[in-house]
């Protein structure tokens, strides 16, 4: 327990720092036309965050993304997108149940079960079309349900859209994910994160240069999508709205 808050507390200011090198680039201006959100009271400083990752993406992901997608075939890139999406699977389940689901619990444990057993350790997805639904849930979603209030939007280093509890969430999605924070092997841990990372950008490769095409305010409508998707999966879709498209994708779950 000591070691994990240690852990906790050193990531939490490995952000921190971060977060003061994006405002040394300098506040960006919000646009004009453009009305500010309630939402976002930090919305310069998010801003200045917010180009720092585009120029990240374009110069860094966006190129291993094209170089993945030019190496290996579809079928592979699927292969691998099922293997995390399983693996996933397992904390979802543990998610759900903390949340007081023990149906969708019971039915996300189920689609690790089948796709490991028999979609070739999670490289084929074999729950799905057999009827058992996809969930996605995570620590922040999770503190959400427990009536843990949101807090200001906020934009995190190479991690995107975020607000404070979703913050602290990463932090412990980060440190509870095995592969991330507790496999032994360093140098394997590496190799699968840096996997992971790409994989998730080329989920939404496409529907990324869809946004750079469209004449809107990107930084607003990636908000706007965040704040809303958010809500909408912490209420399960009880609300009337349907949530946005899902824009930045966490790698680690």
């Amino acid at each position: 327990m000591i070691l994990w808050v240690a852990k906790l507390k050193r990531l939490i200011k490995q952000l921190t720092l971060l977060s003061c090198a994006a405002v040394l680039l300098g506040c960006a201006s919000i646009p004009a036309g453009v009305e500010p959100s309630p939402h976002d009271p930090w919305e310069p400083f998010n801003r200045s965050v917010f180009e720092f990752n585009e120029g990240l993406d374009t110069y860094l992901l966006k190129p291993a993304v094209a170089v993945y997608r030019f190496i290996l075939p579809e079928f592979v890139r699927e292969g691998i997108y099922n293997f995390f999406s399983n693996y996933s699977d397992l904390y979802t389940a543990l998610f759900n149940l903390l949340q007081g689901k023990p149906d969708y619990a019971f039915n996300d444990l189920m689609r690790v079960v089948v796709n490991t057993t028999m979609g070739l350790g999670g490289l084929i997805d074999l729950a799905t079309p057999g009827g058992l639904e996809k969930h996605k849930e995570d620590w922040g979603q999770t503190l959400g349900v427990w009536g843990v209030p949101a807090g200001p939007y906020v934009v995190l280093p190479f991690f995107g859209p975020s607000n404070v509890r979703d913050t602290f969430g990463t932090v412990a999605d980060l440190e509870s994910d095995y592969l991330f924070g507790i496999m032994p092997n360093v140098a394997l841990r590496n190799s699968i994160t840096g996997l992971r990372v790409v994989n998730a950008r080329n989920t939404y490769y496409e529907a990324g240069d869809l946004l750079d095409g469209a004449a809107i305010d990107k930084y607003s409508f990636m908000r706007d999508a965040y704040i809303q998707r958010r809500e909408y999966q912490i209420n399960e879709g009880r609300d009337d709205e349907e949530p946005l498209m899902p824009v930045y994708e966490n790698p680690y779950q």
